[in-house]
């Protein structure tokens, strides 16, 4: 008998002992694929269930075997082997591993009642639970004929919420586990000029991809969805294939939100896996490209700063690593004042030598790209081309200092295209950092009144002091006040 309750509309209908017809008119429909399981209940009937519950059922296998969905073979072993404690099981397992896998995956595959599928599935968990290793017992020779695939990923699609994570974690860990091709034989026993139908690792992991990105978007179970597709995809997307696969569904989107501060063991683990994945993507191109165009940047640096658990802090700061030389990361993280971050994550005292490795490159890596993003050839080139923007060095005083004379190359080239973009961007950042620029100019160079004034600047800027954007209005008044100042008394005015 299972431990799970039942479905409460059947309940009542056997008690009512209506005739066979109308039990089937008053039958609620399928829920699956909107909700449901392949057994006719809602997927979320069995979300509480527990493999140790599970365990606890005592399953018929002497009437299987007399209706003949198992043989009188696989009855000896599961004899020896069910409601033994480890001490037993393990011994079992180390002589003939192989054989209980058959076992397992021929009667997945012959019997489709609910509480028996659930219980092999928790006694495959259990196994792999106890010793990870024993993923490897499916890839025995004596198994080439065997699809390991199939059963699991059938009922991936299929099952209730219970049969699906375990579906799900034990297809993960048994193909994370496959051996590399070795004398022409490839994954799940399928000989490599072989034309049997044996699933491919790659329709697995495609199926798998797909199955835990349409968890992220749309939760089976509330509570459970989410953690368990984030456990699976950090051991997935260790494979280059798979982070491709991942691109490809759309999925580095679904990563983003979830990674923010967490307080509660549960969260914790989540976003460690979250960010955990964030930096497996790190090492893929098309995924970084993606990464690019979302806010993972500012996210992990809030993270970073409220979090004391040391291995989130690692997994960040090794992500924030590996970003760092890639797109516009380095201008976003200057921006967000990660350097100051840095320092002050330096001086606490963490222990774990790869996290004090990470934030040592870390940290001479943002120096090196602070100097970058401060060369006078870069902001030339940002302003020629129109395209301004509050990029680091525009507030910053070193970069005045040492760059104020390369402002009389060309005439003031500089400050004449900074009244154009004054006179004619319709863009507000842009026309709130040329206000900005040039009332630097006139805080740092000691002729810069008279120079913007051969401009004609006073009364260009002004105008801007009506402006419709805040930002605009606010660093317009400041190029106006400095303009009438003077350098001597520039200085005291607040940026």
């Amino acid at each position: 008998m299972s431990n799970s309750s039942p479905d409460p509309s059947r309940k009542r209908k056997g008690r009512k002992k209506k005739p066979t017809p109308r039990r089937k008119q008053q039958r609620p429909p399928p829920l699956y694929p909107a909700g449901g399981g392949l057994f006719g209940h809602p997927v979320m009937d069995h979300a509480e269930l527990t493999t140790e519950q599970v365990l606890k059922r005592d399953i018929p296998w002497e009437s299987y075997m007399a209706n003949k969905l198992i043989s009188g073979t696989c009855l000896q072993l599961l004899r020896r082997y069910d409601h033994k404690p480890e001490s037993q099981r393990g011994p079992l397992l180390d002589e003939d591993g192989p054989s209980y896998v058959r076992v397992f995956l021929n009667i997945l595959r012959n019997i489709s009642k609910e509480d028996t599928v659930e219980y092999v599935l928790a006694l495959i968990d259990e196994m792999l639970a106890v010793n990870p290793k024993r993923a490897a017992l499916f890839y025995d020779n004596s198994l080439s004929g065997e699809d390991i695939y199939d059963p699991f990923l059938r009922l991936l699609l299929k099952g209730n919420w219970f049969v699906q994570e375990k579906s799900c974690k034990i297809l993960t860990q048994i193909i994370s586990a496959r051996p590399k091709m070795q004398n022409g034989i490839v994954p799940n026993g399928e000989a490599s000029n072989s034309k049997s139908k044996l699933t491919s690792t790659q329709d697995v992991l495609r199926g798998l991809v797909d199955w835990l990105c349409s968890q992220l978007r749309n939760p089976t179970h509330p509570n459970c969805s989410v953690p368990t597709a984030m456990h699976c995809l950090a051991t997935l997307l260790r494979e280059q294939y798979v982070r491709a696969l991942f691109v490809q569904a759309d999925g580095v989107k679904l990563l983003i939100p979830l990674i923010s501060p967490a307080s509660t063991q549960q969260s914790i683990q989540l976003l460690y896996e979250t960010c955990l994945c964030i930096w497996l993507l790190s090492f893929y191109d098309a995924a970084v490209d993606y990464l690019s165009t979302t806010r993972v940047m500012p996210r992990l640096v809030e993270v970073v700063k409220g979090s004391t658990k040391e291995k989130v802090v690692r997994v960040v700061i090794m992500s924030i690593r590996n970003l760092l030389a890639k797109g516009a990361f380095a201008a976003q993280m200057i921006d967000l004042g990660l350097p100051h971050i840095v320092q002050n994550l330096k001086a606490q005292a963490w222990t774990d030598e790869d996290l004090l490795d990470a934030l040592n490159q870390l940290e001479i890596g943002l120096k090196d790209n602070l100097k970058k993003l401060s060369s006078f050839e870069k902001y030339k080139q940002q302003v020629l081309l129109g395209h301004l923007d509050w990029s680091p060095m525009h507030k910053d005083p070193s970069f005045w200092r040492e760059n104020i004379n390369n402002f009389e190359e060309n005439d003031f080239q500089i400050l004449r295209v900074l009244m154009t973009i004054i006179d004619t961007s319709a863009d507000t950042t842009a026309l709130a950092v040329a206000c900005y620029d040039l009332s630097q100019f006139l805080q740092y160079h000691p002729s810069g009144r008279i120079v913007v004034a051969d401009l004609k600047a006073k009364d260009r800027v002004m105008k801007l002091m009506n402006h419709e954007n805040a930002e605009v209005r606010k660093n317009a008044l400041l190029c106006v006040q400095r303009l009438f100042l003077g350098a001597k008394y520039a200085s005291f005015l607040q940026t």
